[in-house]
């Protein structure tokens, strides 16, 4: 399969931050020109054209200002090489990066000062992928903090062979790549809770499925990037990021069920964002489309996504909404129908249905629910659990000087939780 055609990094990066057309990016750069002092440069949508081809020319001073400000990345991790550098090769601060596996300066370069002398054989994407696949399966059971550095170890990895293969193992090994980023990002945002770092993750991620020319994989990316800003209430900038995830999903083969978690993340970020309304429309017509499916099998990645998952989504919709019946039952069918191997969830299945109680007036089984989560996150921590543990907390402060709630809080803040709490 050829290359993808253009400038993949300026791409990954204009849509990454929410720019989905090249008129778009044009118009924004000429006016944060404006905004920091920059008088009368004005960018057309034929110079953004010109910087996303095959052979992007080396901007002027005044541009690569606007860039960097506007994309947040240096001129050459957007893909533009200097003329005083034809080979590509980067300074030895990205050399530094790449040897300690540092994320956001790291891209998907060749180790600067290093030519490249071997091609590597066919069976390196092959190896490469393999190890990937092995850390997908292991996060369900691993902990965060362990798991991490060594999906951002492998990555670095495959940021130095990709220089180094051609034809079909390059793109083996860039979608192998984008995948571990992916995973790390998921890590970054779900379980350490840390969005800033989320976000450069998934734009490394965003650069490798570019590079692997993988529209669907483009499409999960930009959809957990959604999350970023969905969950901070930012709504206009978690649907920019919506719709260009669909339009991305229109460019390749989708399962119902990627279709349907597509839904399912738009009505968490609607969710997020306040309107209950929409999010609820948009998990039926999630439910529809599982029901009546399609030819296309899910991709292999794709394994955090369920009907079970989809209805803890709706539970969890539900109890904001303030539909509360609904939720205990729609939540307490989740529990029934989750597998064994879901433990991750279920902690926040757990969460929730301990919000839905203390809403309804009940503590004491707000507190069972909440001491059930606790015992799962003994087991597996998943910080976005930890927090619906402590979400309930807050709600039960009317009846803090309950038994039930002091002893809640005896475990809450016990060494062993508090401590865990804080290493993650």
């Amino acid at each position: 399969m050829p290359r993808p055609i253009g400038n993949v990094r300026l791409k990954a990066a204009r849509v990454a931050a929410g720019f989905n057309s090249q008129q778009d990016l044009a118009d924004a750069l000429s006016r944060a020109a404006k905004q920091i002092g920059i008088r009368g440069l004005s960018i057309g949508v034929r110079q953004v054209r010109r910087w996303e081809s095959d052979s992007p020319p080396w901007p002027q001073p005044d541009c690569q200002r606007v860039l960097v400000h506007l994309l947040g990345q240096s001129v050459e991790s957007l893909g533009f090489t200097p003329p005083w550098n034809p080979e590509g090769t980067q300074p030895d601060r990205t050399r530094r990066a790449l040897v300690a596996g540092g994320v956001a300066a790291v891209g998907l370069a060749a180790v600067p000062g290093q030519a490249v002398a071997t091609t590597q054989p066919a069976t390196a994407g092959a190896d490469f992928a393999a190890v990937t696949r092995s850390h997908r399966r292991l996060y369900w059971s691993v902990a965060p903090a362990k798991l991490h550095p060594a999906v951002l170890a492998h990555a670095t990895l495959g940021c130095a062979l990709l220089p180094e293969t051609t034809s079909s193992t390059r793109r083996t090994v860039a979608t192998a790549l984008a995948e571990s980023y992916l995973l790390a990002g998921r890590i970054d945002f779900f379980d350490r809770r840390e969005p800033s770092s989320a976000s450069d993750t998934l734009l490394l991620s965003l650069q490798a499925a570019g590079e692997a020319d993988d529209p669907l994989l483009g499409s999960a990316i930009l959809a957990h990037m959604a999350f970023i800003p969905g969950w901070a209430g930012d709504r206009d900038a978690a649907l920019e990021r919506m719709i260009a995830a669909r339009t991305y999903a229109r460019r390749a083969p989708a399962s119902a069920e990627f279709l349907a978690w597509l839904d399912a993340v738009e009505a968490e970020c609607e969710t997020r964002c306040g309107d209950t309304r929409t999010a609820l429309h948009l998990i039926g017509h999630a439910e529809d489309v599982l029901a009546t499916g399609n030819e296309h099998p899910s991709p292999e990645w794709m394994d955090w996504f369920s009907p079970a998952r989809l209805a803890a989504f709706k539970g969890n919709t539900q109890l904001v909404a303030g539909h509360l019946p609904q939720a205990r039952e729609t939540l307490l069918g989740v529990l029934d129908e989750m597998p064994a191997t879901e433990d991750k969830q279920r902690s926040v299945v757990f969460g929730d249905l301990a919000a839905v109680e203390a809403a309804s007036g009940n503590p004491g089984q707000a507190c069972g629910y909440a001491g059930q989560a606790l015992d799962q996150l003994a087991l597996t921590w998943y910080a976005t659990g930890m927090d619906r543990v402590r979400e309930v907390r807050r709600a039960l402060a009317p009846h803090q000087h309950e038994r039930c709630v002091r002893d809640l809080d005896d475990r809450l803040y016990g060494w062993s939780t508090t401590v865990s709490a804080l290493s993650r």
